[in-house]
């Protein structure tokens, strides 16, 4: 049973897009691996930008700087 976590951003990522994603990525899963699309898990996980660093600075705090 494949297992696939996505982690994004909190910023608006729509219901639609998200479903895609899934769809997408079940598919993909399905022709390149043959895997069984019933038994595939995909997890959509929004992050706050508060709590995703790069470089030793929130994305928040990156954004506000023109990073």
């Amino acid at each position: 049973m494949p297992y696939v976590n996505i982690r994004i951003t909190r910023e608006g990522a729509t219901p639609e897009q998200k479903a895609y994603l899934i769809r997408g990525v079940t598919e993909l899963l399905q022709v390149v691996l043959d895997k069984n699309p019933a038994t595939t898990v995909v997890v959509i996980d929004e992050v706050d930008t508060d709590n995703w660093g790069i470089g030793g600075e929130s994305v928040t705090e990156r954004r506000k700087a023109g990073k």
